[in-house]
Order: C-alpha cells, then structure tokens, then sequence
C-alpha cells in the first residue's frame, strides 16, 4: 500500500498538487476533497462568463471530477467540506451532504484558496452586494447583475477592472470607486495608471477615485445606496472587488503557523510549522525573488506551481524548491492590455532602493510595416546596483504580455541594465522594430551608456 496523501481544496493548488504526486508516486492514495461543484477551477475567468465571452460556468473548470478522477486515478470529492483536522489521528472531517466523513492521512495538503474581502461597514450584509469567487457561484451572479441597471464596483484592482468591462459590455452604468488616487494602487505607478484611467473614462465608466466608501443604505433589505466620505449614490446591485484574503480557517484549527502576511507560512518544500503538513496557493503566503521578503499574492501561476512543489515533496521529500515570486501579472482593460512584474517605483523606494526609472513609447512593428501599434513602457532599476527592478508596460495589444514575460524571465534571474539591453530578442518588421522596445527602454534608462 503507498503513502496516503489528503489534499484539501481542488482549485489551482489543489488540482496541481494531486497530479504531481499521482506522475511521481503510481502507488500512492490520493484523495482530493473540495466544498464545491468544480475542481481544477479558473476564478479569474468569471468576469468573462459574466460578460457574456465565456458561455457556461463549467467551461471556467479544465476538468471535471470524473476526468480528473479517472485520468490520475484519484479520489475525487466535491460538495465535501472538511470541517476539523486531527492532528494526533491524522484525520480529517468532511461534511458530504447529510453524512460526516473521515479521511485518514498519512501527508496533508492544505489548498483551501482565499476569500472575497468585505468592507465591516454599515449594510455590508445587504442583499444585491456581491462578491467573485468560485465558478459554481458565476451563474447567479451573472442572474443578479442582468437584473440591474446602474452597479457600483467597489475597488480598482484587477477583479474591479475586469468586472467594470464585463459589465459595461453588458450596458449596465458602472460607478467605479478606489479609495486609493489611481486604479491598481498596489501595482502600478500612478503615471501608468493615468492611461488606465483615462480608457476606463473612454468607455463611459464613471470614476470615484481617492474616495472611501463608509456605508451601503437599502430598500427592503436590498442595497440602493453606496455612501462614501463625500456623497451617496443610487445603485442597484454592488459588486466588491477589494481583493481576497487567505482562507486560513481550517489551517488555524491544525495548529499550524501563520505567516507575518496572515497567510500559512511555509518555506521552500511548502511545509509548514507542523510535520507531514504542506501547504500551497493563495492560503499559503510566498516571498519577494527582488527582496526576499515575505509577500502574500493570489495569482494562478504561482499556485500551480506552488501545488507542484507541494505534491512532489508530498510523495518524495525535500525534492522541489518554490523559488519565490515577481507578482508578474496581465490583464485586459477595454481595448487595453495592462501587465507589469516585479516592484513598482513606489514600491522600490519603499524598500530601500534608490530607484531611477525610464517611460518610453514604442511600435510593436518597424514603422514602415502595417498594423503596428504603440506601447508604453516604464522600467525601473536601482540605480546603485544596476539592477532593474520592475517594469510596467500598457498598450492595445496582446504581444504586451509576450514583453512582460521577457522581463519577468530577466529580472527573476537578477538581470542588471546591461543584460537587458544585450538580451538577444528577436527582429523582423512584422513582429518588432529593429531595437526591441524592452531595450529601447534599456537604452533610455542607461541615461547614454548605449
């Protein structure tokens, strides 16, 4: 008999954990419990189910759990929510339907994800304020927003983005509100911000910004105001898009540590503080590849590969290390793609750099070739070390992503300027000018050394 391996929660993590350990261990017992209807789950692909791209919510799961069970040959469960660890039997408790269920482990997986955060404000627990989280909620959601006509989306990240667009392309009168100055506080510079800005502008979204929201008032139950510091406004639904936090409930209760971010802490194997107990994904928190400092960040990417760490190492021992993270991010705003890795500016000084930045504008084709557009780049570096630290970069097209990853790549292995500006990348006028914008703003930033 192999190893009995328990993961709890089947998204990202989860699923990536499970199917690591079945490739590295084909005798291993692996069940994978999850409290809802999907596993192997894409949360960030709501607001285009919302929106109407995506036609049905089980699209949002790569696999179903009949798939996914016989494909790895693993024990899949769903609407089984485990309630209570015990540490000293090595069991866990699941509730399914009507019955109490045990598991017996001999390694645990923690990949229980994070949940929405709600404001503690006044009528926060009003009808018709909404939150995204888990694809098998997308459908009533999206029965919820049809149904209005005016929504406030409260939070100018990337779910309060995502979530404006889908709702402006469904008409509905988007009342967006940051109470930071400039959308996506946390991970753009605010002169990038300002060409976010002015495309959510564009496209008819009407903008609070610097601009707390205090309160929510209804009608019957059902929210029909949001107050903020300077006014009230009439609204019909409210959908919360402030982030999430670690959903470390059931972590707490296996006595296991939490991290200075409030996430579980780990180190590199994902282990956490107690024996034969790992933990990956957005309940575990990560550090920074730039400072080393611990960070908590929800993304995908980083889960499955955080799962894959945590399944191999549940099968074999120290046989993986999780390398730490950049934060290194996309996504689409209106006509725009938005995508940035690394530290911001802000974010370099705060830390203790002495950053010097360079913002350029750049083709994606020669001049001469049709169908080009323009992007916009900013890349910082410290100025003492030569280190670039970050770089941002928006435009209307999808090859910004394609620039984003180059940089990631670069800067997560140390890359100073110089490495980016003789980075060997690739030239033919239908796909990049002959000085590729990345070393374009190499060129810039280098203040005449090229």
């Amino acid at each position: 008999m192999g190893k009995r391996i328990v993961i709890v929660g089947g998204g990202a993590a989860g699923a990536s954990a499970a199917a690591r350990a079945r490739r590295l261990d084909p005798e291993a017992e692996i069940v994978m419990l999850d409290k809802g209807l999907y596993i192997s789950h894409a949360p960030c692909g709501i607001p285009y189910y919302i929106g109407g791209v995506v036609k049905e919510a089980q699209d949002l799961a790569i696999y179903t759990p009949e798939e996914f069970a016989k494909e790895r040959k693993i024990v899949v469960k769903i609407n089984a929510e485990v309630y209570d660890i015990d540490l000293k039997s090595q069991v866990v408790y699941a509730k399914e339907g009507n019955d109490i269920t045990k598991y017996q482990w001999d390694t645990l997986i923690i990949a229980t994800g994070a949940k929405p955060i709600t404001l503690p404000v006044e009528g926060h627990d009003l009808n018709g304020i909404l939150t995204l989280r888990l694809p098998h909620e997308a459908p009533k959601l999206r029965e919820e927003v049809e149904k209005a006509s005016t929504v406030a989306v409260v939070g100018g990240g990337y779910i309060g983005l995502e979530v404006t667009e889908a709702l402006r392309n469904l008409g509905k009168k988007i009342l967006l509100f940051e109470m930071m100055p400039h959308v996506l506080p946390t991970t753009f510079d605010e002169d990038m911000a300002k060409l976010i800005r002015d495309e959510l502008t564009r496209n008819g979204v009407e903008l609070h910004l610097n601009e707390k929201v205090v309160g929510f008032k209804g009608i019957n139950g059902h929210v029909s105001k949001v107050v903020t510091e300077k006014g009230e406004y009439n609204v019909d639904k409210v959908i919360m898009g402030v982030g999430v936090r670690p959903d470390v409930d059931l972590a707490v209760k296996a006595g296991v540590k939490l991290g200075e971010t409030g996430a579980v802490w780990v180190n590199e194997y994902m282990e956490t503080s107690v024996p034969n107990v790992y933990a990956a994904g957005d309940v575990a928190e990560t550090w920074s590849l730039i400072t080393g400092k611990r960070m908590y960040i929800a993304l995908a990417p980083p889960a499955n590969k955080m799962g894959q760490v945590a399944g191999a190492n549940a099968v074999k021992g120290r046989f993986l290390k999780f390398p730490g993270v950049l934060g290194t991010a996309v996504t689409k705003v209106f006509s725009l793609y938005v995508a940035r890795t690394g530290l911001t500016e802000r974010q370099a000084r705060e830390e203790g750099f002495k950053p010097v930045s360079a913002s350029i504008k750049a083709r994606t084709t020669a001049h001469y070739y049709p169908g080009g557009v323009q992007v916009s780049i900013k890349m910082t570096m410290d100025e003492s070390s030569g280190r670039v630290l970050g770089v941002q970069i928006i435009g209307p097209d999808k090859i910004v992503a394609g620039y984003i990853d180059i940089a990631a790549a670069l800067i997560g292995k140390g890359a100073v300027i110089d490495d980016f500006f003789f980075a060997d990348l690739s030239y033919s006028p239908p796909t990049a000018p002959i000085w590729h914008p990345l070393i374009t703003a190499a060129r810039v930033l280098s203040k005449g050394k090229y």
